[in-house]
């Protein structure tokens, strides 16, 4: 008798449409619950990278296993000297500015402990003057 019904791992290996989600595109959608629940926060992709914006402005972007976030220069450089998991934002070696940081995180559901930085970010840029 023959079987009529291939495995899953066989149609898997024969590249089959059935897509599996990956740890970035979980990762994505983790913080896209978090950041676009904010009031008037949209995303789009910027440079290839995904970016949040508020007001038409940049305040958040995903980065490697990080989100750059931009603040006061004064509280960004503050939590890079007070906290062991924040640092300057470099996406793609590009050089950094004081007024953004970046927060890694393992577990982008950890991030909601970030969410008072978040909102801080948010009204920073929405009230921040033009460049």
């Amino acid at each position: 008798m023959m079987q009529s019904r291939l495995s899953i791992q066989a149609i898997q290996a024969r590249g089959s449409p059935l897509k599996t989600p990956t740890p970035e595109s979980s990762r994505k959608a983790q913080i896209d619950a978090l950041l676009l629940k904010l009031p008037g926060v949209s995303a789009r992709k910027i440079n290839g990278l995904d970016a949040y914006f508020v007001s038409d402005k940049m305040f958040a972007c995903i980065s490697g296993k990080g989100i750059g976030l931009r603040l006061p220069a004064a509280t960004a450089t503050e939590l890079q000297f007070s906290r062991g998991n924040v640092m300057p934002f470099q996406p793609g070696g590009m050089s950094s500015t004081r007024e953004w940081i970046q927060i890694d995180r393992e577990d982008a559901a950890e991030y909601e402990k970030d969410l008072e930085l978040f909102q801080a970010s948010l009204e920073f840029v929405k009230t921040a003057r033009p460049r």
